[in-house]
């Protein structure tokens, strides 16, 4: 079975299908018992991010469980910095922690030996190709510049990335240059990933919603179209998710200034306004994931809503953000049943 007759990458080239295609973001993580043995069994996050033969099993771990329609390669959207030598490293109970950068920094970064230390996660890529069923498309993925500034500036993740923000508006030409700097690397990144059998790749702007609008336009819209121009004029059949994160009414022209091929909408975007961006092309969520811990009725209603609205257009069903650790592993297989029409 070729690429292009995995349901999501039809989906990606504007079918509909029905049932819709499915996969879940951070849909191997730490809900799955199998994968919190893994975990523990690798030593640290980044050494199962760059482990070839772990981060392969963790994301082949749910799609043995639950058959999903796709894989996403098991990293981390800051191994960019990391091959950046920005001293990158998960504390437990506190998340991601950098070297905070400084406009020095960010004039001094040097990007030679950024690919040979992700080739590890590349690796990865192709062995998990060649381990998945062939109707199961795999997804590469990269964080976007904005999003991957925002802990670099920083060193930790913030509820408002105030200090970027800030950043940005007190050192412009510096931020301008770190995220040109990262759009470049995500570029060759994604070009690496879909070269080792990747069948299409999704841009994470998880922070993409604390901007006003010009902000938007500068630090999530330009990096992101620059990203997606790069890998297309390379491989022209390249296919791109973008997830923008509480971008809001600004979605409205997210696809277009993007180029991206469908656009992932979080729980927040009502599903009037998913059914006006579907007109444009597909789209990808919407589950709260809370309804997933919920369970039950409010799991099935959710499931039903998005459905019933969006199932007659191009949907790849989703969650409008990862899956938390608290997800009971049994309402994932309840939701897979009523998304593909076993449980109605």
């Amino acid at each position: 079975m070729s690429a292009k007759n995995r349901k999501i990458v039809d989906v990606l080239n504007g079918k509909t299908v029905s049932p819709p295609p499915l996969w879940l973001m951070r849909q191997a993580g730490r809900y799955l018992p199998e994968y919190r043995q893994t975990r523990a069994a690798a030593g640290s996050f980044l050494d199962l991010c760059y482990s070839p033969e772990l981060a392969t099993e963790v994301t082949l771990q749910p799609i043995r469980r639950y058959g999903f329609d796709a894989a996403i390669l098991f990293s981390d959207i800051l191994v960019i910095p990391d091959a950046l030598k920005r001293n990158v490293r998960f504390e437990e109970g506190h998340g991601p922690r950098l070297d905070p950068i400084d406009p020095d920094g960010i004039l001094a970064l040097k990007t030679d030996g950024v690919a040979e230390h992700l080739r590890p996660v590349i690796e990865a890529v192709g062995r998990i190709r060649g381990a998945l069923p062939e109707k199961t498309a795999l997804l590469g993925f990269c964080g976007a510049p904005w999003t991957v500034a925002t802990y670099m500036i920083a060193g930790h993740g913030t509820p408002d990335q105030a200090p970027a923000r800030l950043f940005a508006y007190k050192e412009p030409r510096a931020f301008a240059h770190l995220l040109d700097v990262l759009a470049e690397l995500s570029a060759d990144y994604l070009v690496a990933q879909i070269d080792a059998g990747a069948d299409a790749v999704q841009i994470f702007d998880s922070w993409a919603g604390v901007l006003g609008e010009r902000e938007f336009a500068d630090f999530a819209v330009r990096p992101v179209h620059r990203i997606i121009a790069s890998v297309k004029a390379r491989r022209p059949q390249a296919k791109v998710i973008a997830f923008a994160k509480g971008a809001g009414l600004q979605l409205k022209s997210y696809r277009q200034q993007t180029g991206a091929d469908a656009i992932g909408l979080d729980w927040s975007v009502p599903l009037s306004v998913a059914a006006d961006l579907q007109k444009e092309g597909p789209v990808q969520g919407n589950l709260d994931p809370m309804r997933v811990v919920a369970g039950g009725a409010a799991l099935d209603e959710g499931i039903d809503a998005i459905l019933q609205v969006l199932g007659n257009g191009p949907l790849i069903f989703n969650l409008g953000h990862g899956i938390t650790p608290q997800a009971d592993p049994d309402n994932v297989t309840r939701l897979v049943a009523r998304v593909r029409g076993g449980a109605r």
